[in-house]
């Protein structure tokens, strides 16, 4: 049995078609919603703050304090946006592996019961983030005297979408008759 590789000549042209044949892929923004695009104009400020405190820490050798803490707030802003777009993908951490073993009405009454719970949980946080900012609306940051109010407005509006989003994902299940926790298949696209 020979080893020998075997080539096979092609033309310069037949290269040049070969990039020609490669479909280029669309890109489809359709796919992300409001709580993307804001955490992700909350992450851009957060990234120049670091940026801007390591160039003044390490290059100037004189840091701006005031980087260091507007940065902690856009990653409070990141996290909480970041939820909601988390609780509109079903992302969170779920354990079905319950699932797997239960019959199918008891799996759909569990899911059910998720759901409204999940839903209950936000709107109560909701709540509870309303009066916090009623308790700290007038304080101020440490280094650039703005109110911190401003900051959980931005957790009130995080905990608002992920409450919003809850109801959907509970709509569309009953409506679908299932949920990613009684077939993750369906959703990641190995069920056949």
């Amino acid at each position: 049995m020979s080893t020998a590789e075997v080539h096979k000549q092609i033309t310069a042209d037949e290269i040049a078609h070969t990039f020609e044949e490669e479909a280029i892929p669309k890109v489809d923004l359709g796919q992300y919603a409001i709580e993307d695009w804001l955490a992700l104009a909350i992450f851009w400020i957060m990234a120049l703050c670091v940026f801007l405190q390591f160039f003044t820490r390490y290059v100037l050798n004189d840091s701006y304090a005031w980087t260091e803490e507007i940065a902690t707030y856009c990653l409070i802003g990141v996290v909480f946006l970041g939820s909601a777009m988390c609780v509109r993908l079903s992302r969170h951490i779920q354990v079905d592996l319950l699932f797997r073993y239960l019959p199918r009405l008891p799996a759909r009454a569990l899911s059910t019961a998720i759901d409204l719970i999940r839903i209950a949980f936000f709107g109560y946080a909701i709540k509870l983030v309303w009066l916090f900012i009623q308790v700290v609306a007038d304080e101020r940051m440490t280094t650039i005297k703005l109110p911190k109010g401003f900051v959980y407005y931005i957790v009130l509006l995080g905990f608002v979408m992920m409450f919003a989003r809850s109801i959907q994902i509970a709509v569309d299940n009953w409506r679908r008759g299932y949920s990613i926790l009684e077939r993750p298949g369906a959703f990641d696209g190995t069920e056949g």
